[in-house]
């Protein structure tokens, strides 16, 4: 059966890396007194040596008994057994190493290219009073994606759809001029995506003319920017939205953003690393070096596999000196936390926000264990230069906890509490801590609201989005200077000139809201900076693309407001490490 194959597979590569421990321990074959047949009998199952075929056996003879005797043992999907019987066993390792099935790695391989297989288009559903769906919009397009050269536009409303469509168990279904009317936008978003070069036929209903079109779209690479937003936040002040993983143009990315902002007169930044999950860590290594001296550890990775041990160190004779803020959070992991833990080491970054993740090994994916399935192992675990470990501890090997309440949700530094880890100290003094991720230098919680007061703003939200469409198709009296008639333009800089909500536009939506929705007065007016920001950010995106219109909710962002408050003392922490390593260097 191949899929005994594939997990044989992955078993020989894992083993492949034990066979020294193995031949090390003599626990791995137990000992035998052949004068004694009761011994035999007893450990018959110990005498076995861990080796591929082996455990092949006890598999196929598993799969035998689950085949002839489980009630459902016909119609068992197989891949998902062994997928599941595959990632058990790796988690009693680590939370980290996993098996990835063909359409797995398929897709671990697309995000690693920084794009995916689609139309390229931002989408949105609309609900009415009642709060029934009635339609997915088209919110935005890319420049150059299929979707973008086919015509479709904000306000496109999206009425069918033919051609094949990828079924969430990962089959290929053909589909025929099925309504998307009343679905919500996850569900059409499901229909859109799909292989690359095969050609669909979507419906719209026109924004402008109300009028039914029909447009061929041939599915294409979809470029995903790891950096979505690098722009003048303040004069002098650059800044980097670093929240895409770290993926092969990462550093193209910053590169070109650095040149760009130099140019517009950059002397400081911020690097908001939140909610950026990791990625390639030679390309947060490349980063880090723009910023670090020669001679300068990045890291240090350590493992029990010959040449896996080794420290990474700058090579950059001019780097960067400008004062640098970093935001993080507790979605920042892996390549992301290598990065802040090597400029907070060397004193180049304030780290603002929250704790982050925790996760500080090295993984090597293994890609030939058959069927394009994919291991990924942990083989070493990382060090930032000061000596400390980034990875939380695992010793309990419970993996729920672990992402939940010692993960995402953890808040250890909520009150003030030392982390648990040994202490190691920065290039000028200050003590950082081990085992925990990377703790804030200022600690900075973003802004929550009520879940009542959540269930009020997605009410208002569908509102905000009609009266965005009359907006823009200049169908509210008296503002005809929010009509939209240009295509996209990309690339842009917003200005406080673009689009404000003025108290006369802000009076003139409530009404709107009040008529056509029956939302009470009183709940826009409570709302009222929810509705600017929103309202603003629909027009902003209709004109410049979903991708600028983050620069308007950067306006109301608490950490980020914060952290260019902060640059000041950015500008004193990275002299101090400069004085440090000029003194060093002259001894």
């Amino acid at each position: 059966m191949k899929q005994t194959v594939i997990l044989s597979s992955c078993l020989a590569a894992m083993m492949s890396l034990s066979a020294a421990a193995f031949a090390q321990n003599p626990s791995t074959t137990a000992k035998i007194d052949t004068k004694n047949p009761e011994s035999l009998t007893n450990n018959s199952k110990a005498a076995k040596t861990a080796t591929v075929e082996v455990i092949k056996d006890d598999i196929n003879e598993a799969l035998a008994v689950i085949e002839s005797g489980y009630v459902d043992g016909k119609t068992l999907n197989y891949n998902d057994v062994f997928k599941t019987t595959i990632d058990s066993m790796l988690h009693t390792l680590d939370p980290h190493s996993n098996y990835f099935d063909a359409k797995d790695n398929e897709q671990f391989r697309t995000e690693q290219n920084s794009e995916y297989f689609g139309i390229g288009a931002t989408i949105g559903d609309m609900s009415d009073p009642s709060g029934k769906v009635i339609g997915t919009y088209i919110k935005a397009t890319f420049l150059g994606a299929p979707a973008n050269k086919a015509g479709l536009k904000y306000g496109d409303k999206i009425v069918s759809f033919t051609g094949q469509r990828v079924k969430p168990d990962g089959t290929i279904a053909e589909v025929k001029n099925e309504s998307m009317l009343g679905k919500q936008s996850f569900e059409v978003r499901s229909f859109l995506r799909g292989p690359r070069g095969t050609t669909i036929q979507v419906t719209v209903q026109r924004r402008d003319t109300g009028k039914l079109e029909t447009v061929d779209i041939t599915r294409g690479a979809v470029s995903q920017p790891s950096i979505s937003e690098a722009y003048m936040i303040r004069p002098g002040i650059g800044y980097f939205a670093m929240r895409g993983n770290f993926t092969k143009t990462t550093y193209s990315e910053f590169v070109k953003g650095m040149m760009s902002l130099r140019a517009q007169g950059m002397r400081q930044m911020i690097l908001d690393l939140r909610d950026n999950g990791g990625g390639l860590v030679q390309q947060a290594y490349n980063v880090a070096r723009v910023f670090l001296g020669d001679g300068q550890t990045v890291f240090t990775q350590k493992g029990r596999v010959e040449g896996v041990t080794q420290t990474f160190r700058s090579d950059n004779m001019y780097p960067d000196r400008s004062p640098i803020v970093m935001l993080v959070n507790r979605g920042t992991a892996s390549a992301s936390e290598i990065l802040a833990g090597a400029l907070q080491d060397h004193d180049r970054a304030l780290i603002v926000g929250e704790n982050t993740f925790g996760k500080g090994i090295v993984q090597n994916p293994f890609q030939d264990v058959g069927y394009d399935s994919m291991l990924l192992l942990a083989i070493a675990k990382y060090e930032t230069p000061s000596g400390r470990q980034i990875q939380r501890d695992y010793s309990n090997g419970d993996l729920y906890n672990y992402y939940t309440d010692g993960g995402s949700y953890r808040d250890e530094a909520a009150d003030g509490t030392k982390p648990k880890g040994s202490a190691t100290k920065t290039d000028t003094g200050r003590e950082v801590f081990s085992g925990g991720g990377i703790n804030p230098d200022i600690i900075i919680k973003p802004k929550t609201i009520p879940v009542e007061r959540g269930r009020v703003q997605q009410k208002i939200a569908s509102p905000i989005f009609a009266f965005a469409l009359d907006l823009v198709d200049g169908r509210v009296k008296g503002f005809n200077g929010y009509r939209i008639s240009k295509p996209v333009s990309y690339e842009y800089d917003i200005k406080a000139t673009d689009f404000p909500v003025t108290p006369q536009l802000f009076q003139t939506f409530k009404q709107f809201a009040v008529d056509k929705y029956k939302i009470p007065a009183t709940q826009i007016e409570a709302e009222r900076e929810f509705v600017e920001r929103t309202l603003r950010s629909e027009l902003v995106t209709a004109a410049y693309g979903s991708q600028t219109s983050f620069q308007v909710f950067n306006e109301y962002d608490n950490q980020l407001l914060k952290a260019i408050d902060l640059l000041p003392q950015a500008k004193q922490l990275a002299i101090q490490g400069e004085k440090v390593k000029s003194k060093v260097a002259g001894e």
